[in-house]
């Protein structure tokens, strides 16, 4: 089995060379604020405050299970997974091939030949909006997904998936008569 960043001929993958918009880590904060971290707060201090009127005997356990259950593990995610994504996702479009990569606790990279590519999507939801970010997601004939492109510039986004778009129509489909 090929070892990270290698392929199964032992040839090295570099990664890509473009990274993420600079504001893609506080776009990634902000969703973790309301998606993870917030929630747990938010559920850690109810906890708390139920205990306080109703069984304040329970406080002696209740108070380190809480920090040991909820605080911690929201603060540790907001604090790595930012940085973390930051440090993985980047992107690359070649003369045959678009190549991302992605993820912060599993890493993934995929590699798309561009005679393969049968759409290309921008999506802004309302936080990427907010933040000036966008997602190009590369949909292919193939069944391993498609290849996403996040955390860019809206301008960048715009300039990917037009540079894929007029890379895949000007290169010959693999079967197509000549």
């Amino acid at each position: 089995m090929a070892r990270h960043g290698q392929t199964a001929t032992g040839l090295r993958l570099r990664p890509p060379r473009h990274g993420v918009a600079p504001r893609a880590r506080r776009w990634w904060t902000a969703q973790a604020w309301l998606t993870v971290t917030g929630p747990l707060l938010l559920t850690a201090a109810a906890l708390l405050v139920l205990s306080l009127l109703f069984f304040p005997g329970a406080l002696p356990w209740l108070g380190p299970l809480l920090l040991g259950v909820l605080v911690l593990p929201a603060v540790v995610y907001v604090l790595a997974m930012p940085r973390l994504r930051c440090r993985i996702h980047a992107w690359e479009v070649g003369e045959s091939a678009v190549y991302a990569a992605g993820g912060w606790l599993l890493h993934k990279r995929r590699i798309a030949p561009l005679s393969r590519v049968q759409t290309v999507d921008t999506v802004r939801g309302p936080l990427q909006r907010a933040f000036g970010l966008a997602t190009v997601t590369v949909t292919t004939a193939s069944t391993a997904g498609d290849v996403r492109i996040t955390g860019v510039s809206d301008e960048d986004a715009e300039r990917i998936a037009s540079r894929i778009a007029e890379a895949a129509r000007l290169t010959p489909r693999e079967g197509d008569a000549a």
